[in-house]
């Protein structure tokens, strides 16, 4: 019998960071008044922006540099 072997590494990190990384919920950079704020819960157009290149550049760094795996 084969068995599958399935990676769900790349797919936690994507959600863990996407919740992490929503602006606006543990930081919004920049904010309105300052560079950055923690837990304000608001969020504008150049934040998201932000948010998504720091977002693409950590799940880079995280799943192909080091290569998180999980495998089922």
């Amino acid at each position: 019998m084969n068995m599958m072997h399935i990676d769900l590494g790349p797919s936690v990190v994507a959600v863990a960071m996407f919740i992490l990384l929503s602006p606006g919920l543990l930081f919004q950079m920049p904010a309105r008044t300052r560079l950055m704020e923690f837990g304000n819960m608001y969020t504008s157009a150049i934040s998201i922006l932000i948010h998504a290149v720091l977002y693409f550049c950590i799940y880079t760094i995280l799943v192909v540099t080091i290569g998180i795996h999980i495998h089922t």
